[in-house]
């Protein structure tokens, strides 16, 4: 391999490890520290449903700033927002203040994550093809994807058990800090390499050409259409099952205290995701296409759910999940290099924004639907309907594979 493109590569691996690392410090808590602020299971999850209707709201224009302005300025934009946003969780959490108030955080937190997604593959993939790297695209995801893993592994046990010894409040602190370091990392290494940024002299009318064109590259081609139309089931309860598996678990361990318990489910997922990048090497060899093996992995995600939801026992329920983060991590690089080898550099951070917004769609729905179960019910029976939504993006990726896409072959 080429320096260049290695130099690439450390740079996104370094990026993702410290973005993902900030992060995960409050993904083992995140519910909990809801709950502790006077919120219902309802209301956490519909805060949580804020934050992904902020995605969907900013998603596209986000995807624009970086398709004009720069792959990095919109980075750095996410981070300074998610910054903010993380400082303004903590002065709610110390108010109590009402659900209205955790709506806007959490959805200018959705806003910080949307100048993340689509830009950071974006510009992977550019500098890439600009320093001529010849391998395999899953190969550099998969890889992003155990530094990922990595970094929640650690985040998320740190944060559970800091947590425990001190308050729910300490993580975000610790956030926010690790925030500022993947600010300065990102003003020294992050180049824009492959692309040209550009100012808009008129944004708003720029805003409607890049969409327009990102509708003709994207959502218009069957072939990436049925993978859009199949994210809102996929992604919308992936949210959900992560985060309400902290109470879920709590509940079945019998100690509603136990923040390190929570804090190390989050950890297992880390350590699954870990694994899941591993296997995708392997995992791609025994199939011939793409869409083939995000059906089976769809298919397998939705019954490992429903034995997350029918289960009694803590352990079998952690087994689950665990094999869940698995297929959810394996099948991820595989699907973004499905879609990338389908875009045009122009328009790629605003169509896989796009996707992202689609996915997103479905979590606003999902995530306060299902905390109504939880709260109507109970959570087992909402991993069960988890289970069934997801199953519904089994029929798009079948359509997918119907329209035989140029990438949808696995090659060496």
């Amino acid at each position: 391999m080429n320096p260049e493109a290695l130099t690439v590569q450390r740079t996104y691996l370094t990026l993702t490890l410290l973005a993902t690392f900030s992060a995960s410090f409050i993904f083992g808590i995140n519910t909990l520290f809801l709950l502790d602020a006077g919120l219902s299971a309802t209301e956490a999850f519909v805060a949580n449903a804020f934050f992904t209707a902020g995605m969907v709201i900013f998603e596209v224009p986000t995807g624009v700033v970086a398709d004009t302005w720069g792959r990095r300025a919109s980075y750095l934009l996410g981070v300074v927002t998610l910054i903010l946003s993380t400082l303004y969780y903590l002065v709610l959490w110390q108010m109590e203040a009402p659900i209205w108030q955790w709506a806007i955080a959490s959805a200018f937190i959705g806003l910080g994550f949307t100048f993340f997604s689509g830009a950071v593959e974006a510009w992977l993939v550019d500098a890439l093809n600009f320093t001529r790297f010849s391998g395999p695209l899953e190969s550099v995801l998969a890889r992003g994807q155990i530094a990922a893993g990595v970094a929640m592994l650690s985040g998320s046990v740190a944060g559970g058990a800091i947590a425990q010894v001190t308050n729910l409040g300490v993580p975000y602190v610790l956030r926010v800090i690790m925030l500022l370091l993947t600010l300065l990392a990102a003003v020294i290494w992050m180049r824009d390499l492959g692309f040209t940024p550009h100012s808009a002299k008129h944004p708003l009318r720029e805003m409607r050409h890049i969409t327009r064109a990102s509708y003709e590259h994207g959502l218009k081609k069957a072939q990436i259409r049925w993978i859009m139309l199949a994210s809102p089931f996929s992604a919308g309860v992936g949210i959900y099952a992560f985060y309400a598996m902290q109470p879920y678990l709590l509940e079945l361990y019998g100690d509603s205290g136990a923040y390190s318990i929570a804090g190390l489910a989050a950890a297992i997922v880390a350590g699954a995701q870990i694994a899941g990048g591993l296997l995708v090497g392997p995992i791609r060899r025994l199939f011939a296409r793409r869409t083939t093996l995000l059906v089976t992995a769809t298919a397998m995600a939705a019954a490992s759910l429903l034995v997350i939801g029918l289960t009694g026992n803590f352990w079998v329920a952690l087994a689950a999940l665990v094999v869940w983060a698995m297929l959810f991590a394996a099948s991820g690089p595989v699907k973004q290099a499905y879609l990338n080898g389908l875009i045009p550099s122009q328009q790629r951070a605003t169509v896989l924004s796009f996707d992202a917004l689609m996915g997103s769609s479905g979590a606003v729905v999902t995530q306060p639907a299902l905390g109504r179960v939880a709260d109507a019910q109970s959570y087992s029976t909402s991993y069960v309907v988890s289970a069934v939504i997801q199953a519904g993006a089994i029929p798009f990726l079948l359509l997918a594979r119907r329209s035989r896409a140029d990438s949808d072959p696995i090659g060496d």
